[in-house]
């Protein structure tokens, strides 16, 4: 509620504690003065006028809280609602309302009053929550008529539910290919709070983020352009909340559906939430050649390890390899011996001893 209409209020309930005290002329503050007998009060208008404005301020205040609650309950309800439930339900509605009608002409002159109004309103809500209660079944019964046989229940829920990408993922890009292959089904949720992040990121004085920002806008848009896969963009938003992963979660949460993402912490969140999600690095892990305990590979060592005397290699898909006493093979191609495996949600790490050290030993 804004200034102006607090001033608006305040103004209304003076006015109507003025029109009280001209009703009242006096006559509560004169049983008041007998009540406390020599107490003399003053000011009646005033305090009539004062009274008035508190009052309503307060209880507009009350008013203005539970409609801000129902309407963000009747969002969500209508985020929820599908189209076809939509329709099925108007459908409904539409049917009782004709039925309370017919039901009016029927009865004619012998209806007094209003009496027919309330008996076609009635048959009409009445008609709505029939068609909202039995949309499934309705929406079941129309596919069979259309198609001639029984339409399979699982798969056509599939085919509906909403995957929410989150912004991480977008900027890894590898979201475009997995939907270019077909191993994602439903439709491609880009929430309007994770573009204002994507623009925010790209309009970054950092080159590396403007860069960031600038590939996952492009790999919305051949997303959206390029792929023939289903795209929604949802505009709503979350204003009580801040954070754009607890939004994405509470999103999941209104269309029930499941948050890809490659981000190790919100996939924790999501679980602890009881959100589904899918992470790409699982899916990367998933199909990538598994390398064992005591293979040989060829790599280049180009960098430091954390540790003392270690070096840092990677794999043509950006696995990182450890090799323990290869800072001395900085900039050069050497097999290493893998010694151990691991493996998270964040990604997979290879620990290798070079070969030429397995030999000297």
């Amino acid at each position: 509620m804004t200034n102006k209409v607090r001033l608006f209020l305040l103004i209304l309930g003076g006015w109507f504690g003025y029109q009280l005290s001209l009703l009242s002329n006096g006559t509560l503050f004169g049983f008041a003065e007998r009540l406390f007998g020599s107490y003399q009060l003053r000011g009646e208008m005033w305090w009539f006028i004062g009274c008035g404005a508190v009052v309503v301020l307060f209880v507009s205040s009350i008013i203005h809280m539970r409609a801000v609650a129902w309407y963000k309950r009747w969002e969500e309800w209508i985020t929820e609602l599908s189209v076809s439930g939509m329709l099925i339900g108007f459908s409904g509605l539409f049917a009782g309302l004709l039925v309370g009608v017919m039901a009016s002409v029927a009865i004619g002159e012998h209806a007094q009053g209003g009496l027919w109004v309330l008996a076609a309103a009635l048959l009409g809500v009445m008609g709505y929550r029939v068609g909202m209660i039995k949309k499934k079944q309705i929406s079941e019964f129309l596919m069979e008529t259309r198609s001639g046989h029984a339409a399979p229940k699982e798969p056509q829920k599939l085919l509906n539910e909403h995957k929410i990408l989150d912004t991480s993922v977008i900027i890894d890009g590898r979201i475009a290919d997995i939907c270019k292959t077909g191993f994602l089904d439903g439709t491609m949720v880009i929430p309007e709070f994770v573009l204002e992040e994507l623009q925010h990121i790209a309009d970054s004085s950092d080159l590396l983020k403007r860069n960031r920002g600038r590939r996952g806008l492009d790999i919305l848009n051949k997303i959206q352009k390029e792929l023939d896969v289903k795209v929604l963009i949802y505009e709503g938003d979350f204003e009580e909340i801040s954070e754009v992963d607890s939004k994405l979660v509470r999103l999941a949460k209104v269309l029930q559906g499941k948050v890809v993402t490659n981000d190790y912490n919100l996939n924790k969140v999501c679980e602890l939430q009881g959100v589904s999600v899918l992470n790409i690095n699982d899916l990367a892990n998933a199909v990538k050649p598994i390398v064992l305990p005591g293979e040989e590979i060829l790599v280049q060592v180009i960098k430091d390890g954390k540790e003392h005397g270690q070096g840092v290699a990677y794999l043509d898909d950006g696995t990182m390899i450890v090799v323990e006493g290869g800072r001395e093979y900085i900039g050069m191609n050497i097999e290493v011996l893998v010694t151990s495996v691991l493996q998270t949600s964040a990604g997979r790490m290879i620990f290798a001893k070079p070969k030429l050290l397995e030999k000297a030993l």
